[in-house]
């Protein structure tokens, strides 16, 4: 079987999981009405990727969720997953068409499966990978499956083929006929096209945009190319320029090296001889230091010499006062005591005899200790007077060396003050030679810049140039004024950007030939496309040809078993379309639009009835399932589902449709929803739907005479 199996969470009335497994040709679903067993037909029309809830009795996504019920709440999303096995499996040994996969995929088993949430987000998954509904319905196209028409066929949907329109119907063959892969492709090889043509419309757009701007490019790329012979002449020019300009800045510089070569030696040799200019300077930092000590010195022997003088006149006064009694002098001190020592007395006598005795005592007494701690004094100052004079002449002696140290100092400063006049002199030469490099390596660098090159490539190509071939200067000013007009021309013929121009042309040359090479393609892509659609359109034609002469045949075969005689038969018909709010002169000027569709012809034996409108509503369901059954049998699909299509059949007429669908049975597996006894008894398997006062659809798996009390 291919067909396994239809599992259905929470989708409508089926709030649980319920599972249906289908291992025979025949399976049937019973229940009584209301039950919700017609839901188990719309599951397969919404897994298989049906995208109109109207068809499924919704309004809306929602709609299709288990909506709760006092037992059990209502359901975030409903989901739905049918089971194939996609083994080979012959059905008979003479029979080899059923010896392929149904579906062209690497696996045993394949599980479709969809979701809808609540918020209407809806998810689809092949084998549990989350895939897009275009993968789904592709995947299903090329099994002869799709998401309604031909093989999930309802009570309702039986007069459906009928009651449409031909183009309708025709759709709707082609479908049964397994053609809907190839309207796939055609589509989007129609789509492609379209876009291809759109595509091809903007590139000769853009071709056509750029022509001017290349056409101008092209002129300044000829205008660029007359610069070029300027150009070399320039190049030639500047490199003998800069080749002698370099030789003489080089010849320069060396020989201001050499010159400066001896002035730093000399330099360097009075640095030596000043080895000790530390010492030096020291000697000239102390010489004011030294002559302030030597002035020092003899001030200070002027003092020794003023205080012997002092002393030796206290001497002297000492001397003369004690040989004179008119300038004796008498110590306070001493008056006192005597004064102290006569309140004392009460004798008058003797207190003349005292003071008599006090006048003669200092009469004839002289004062020895001044005399001679004034001699001691004249006798140190007379030593400190000899040490000053020996340090006076060490004095004398060092001012001497430092007078001598002084002459060679300046003698020194005088000699580096005229190297370093001369080196002033060389390096206001080399200043100069300075700048005439750095000109140089300017005007170098903006000629290097205008040429394109390294002008001084040369260096790489000849040897420089000997001392007696530098040219004089007077030659070289001469060179630099051609340079000058050089490029002064170069300039006003707009060198700058010229390397963008030519980019610029390039990239717009390199844009347009790719854009031409993409027209070819796309050209060569439309033609390809239109070549596969007309093939499309031919193999359509030829296969929808042969498949509905063979429909054709059976409708009639099986029109004819159930009616007793009669014809039946498809045609196709055109029609025109026209707008009918268009004006008469503006449908003139519109390209009228065929439209091709099937028509249902059918004749009653016995009766004079020719069309469907005629026929009674039996007739009309025995008309619709001969068709049905037809198109199923030129091209099987791998499971039919047929929901109480033979609810309008009598006994008699049960009988005939039960032997159609064992028939049918023998090319495709069949679900057949029921009520019908005879077609009930077809049935390998019986599954009974039931529902309580919940609401909740259940399951039962029941016989054959159980199935008949609960189809009841």
């Amino acid at each position: 079987m291919y067909l396994k199996s239809i599992e259905l969470t929470g989708f409508k009335s089926f709030a649980k999981k319920n599972f249906f497994e289908f291992n025979s040709p025949i399976s049937a679903i019973v229940g009584p009405n209301g039950s919700g067993k017609s839901n188990v037909a719309e599951a397969f029309r919404f897994v298989l990727g049906e995208q109109s809830i109207k068809s499924m009795r919704g309004k809306r996504g929602e709609d299709l969720i288990w909506n709760g019920s006092e037992d059990i709440p209502r359901a975030g999303r409903a989901t739905v997953k049918v089971t194939f096995n996609n083994l080979p499996a012959p059905r008979d040994a003479g029979d080899e068409s059923g010896a392929k996969k149904i579906f062209d995929i690497d696996f045993l088993e394949v599980a479709i499966e969809r979701v809808v949430h609540r918020d209407g987000l809806n998810e689809y998954f092949i084998n549990g990978s989350s895939v897009r509904l275009k993968d789904v319905l592709e995947l299903l196209a090329r099994a002869h499956i799709g998401a309604s028409g031909h093989h999930i066929i309802s009570q309702g949907e039986a007069d459906k083929i009928l009651s449409a329109s031909p183009k309708e119907r025709k759709g709707m063959v082609e479908d049964a006929l397994g053609l809907r892969l190839y309207q796939y492709k055609r589509a989007e090889s129609e789509r492609k096209i379209k876009k291809t043509f759109e595509n091809i419309t903007q590139v000769e757009a853009l071709r056509k945009e750029i022509l001017p701007h290349l056409k101008f490019l092209g002129k300044q790329v000829e205008k660029i190319e007359k610069t070029e012979s300027m150009r070399g002449d320039l190049l030639s020019f500047a490199r003998e320029y800069f080749k002698h300009e370099d030789a003489y800045v080089t010849s320069s510089r060396k020989f201001l090296s050499a010159e400066r070569k001896p002035l730093d030696e000399a330099l360097k040799k009075l640095s030596q001889e000043s080895q000790n200019a530390k010492k030096i300077i020291e000697l000239e930092s102390g010489f004011n230091t030294v002559q302030k000590e030597k002035d020092d010195l003899t001030r200070e022997i002027g003092k020794l010499e003023g205080f012997i003088i002092t002393e030796q006149k206290l001497i002297d006064n000492e001397k003369r006062l004690s040989s004179s009694d008119e300038f004796k002098t008498v110590k306070l001190k001493e008056i006192e005591e005597l004064f102290r020592e006569i309140s004392a007395l009460f004798d008058v006598q003797t207190v003349k005899k005292k003071f008599q005795d006090f006048i003669n005592e200092r009469k004839h007494h002289t004062d020895s200790v001044l005399i001679t701690e004034a001699e001691v004094r004249i006798s140190d100052f007379r030593k400190k007077e000899r040490e000053f004079e020996i340090f006076l002449e060490a004095m004398k002696k060092k001012e001497h060396e430092i007078s001598e140290a002084e002459k060679a100092v300046f003698r020194i400063m005088s000699e580096e003050n005229e190297l370093i006049s001369k080196l002033n002199l060389l390096k206001s030469k080399e200043e100069n030679l300075n700048l005439i490099e750095q000109e140089f390596k300017r005007e170098l660098e903006e000629v290097s810049h205008i040429v394109g090159i390294d002008v001084l490539r040369y260096k790489d190509e000849k040897t420089l140039l000997s001392e007696g071939e530098i040219e004089s200067r007077v030659k070289q000013e001469e060179r630099k004024r051609e340079i000058q007009k050089l490029k002064i021309r170069l300039e006003d013929s707009n060198t700058l950007g010229m390397e963008e121009v030519r980019k610029e042309y390039k990239d717009t040359s390199e844009r347009d030939e790719f854009l031409a090479r993409e027209l070819d393609d796309l050209k060569k892509s439309a033609e390809s496309l239109d070549s596969l659609i007309k093939e499309l359109e031919t193999r359509l034609a030829v296969e929808f040809s042969s498949g509905l002469e063979k429909i054709n045949k059976e409708f009639d075969n099986l029109f004819t078993t159930m009616f007793g005689g009669g014809e039946a038969s498809l045609s196709m018909i055109k029609e025109s379309l026209k707008k009918p709010d268009l004006e008469e002169e503006d449908l003139a000027e519109l390209e009228q639009k065929i439209e091709e569709g099937l028509e249902i012809k059918v004749s009653l034996p016995k009766k004079k009835i020719r069309g469907l409108v005629m026929l009674s509503g039996g007739e009309r369901a025995l008309t619709s399932i001969a068709l049905i059954f037809a198109i199923s049998q030129v091209n099987p699909p791998p499971f039919i589902i047929l929901d109480e299509t033979d609810a309008a059949l009598d006994e008699s007429n049960s009988k005939k449709y039960g032997d159609l669908v064992n028939l049918l049975s023998q090319h495709s597996q069949l679900i057949l929803i029921t009520h019908n006894r005879e077609t009930m008894s077809r049935a390998g398997i019986i599954y009974g739907v039931t529902m309580g006062l919940s609401g909740i659809s259940k399951l039962l798996s029941i016989s054959f005479d159980e199935a008949v009390e609960v189809a009841k």
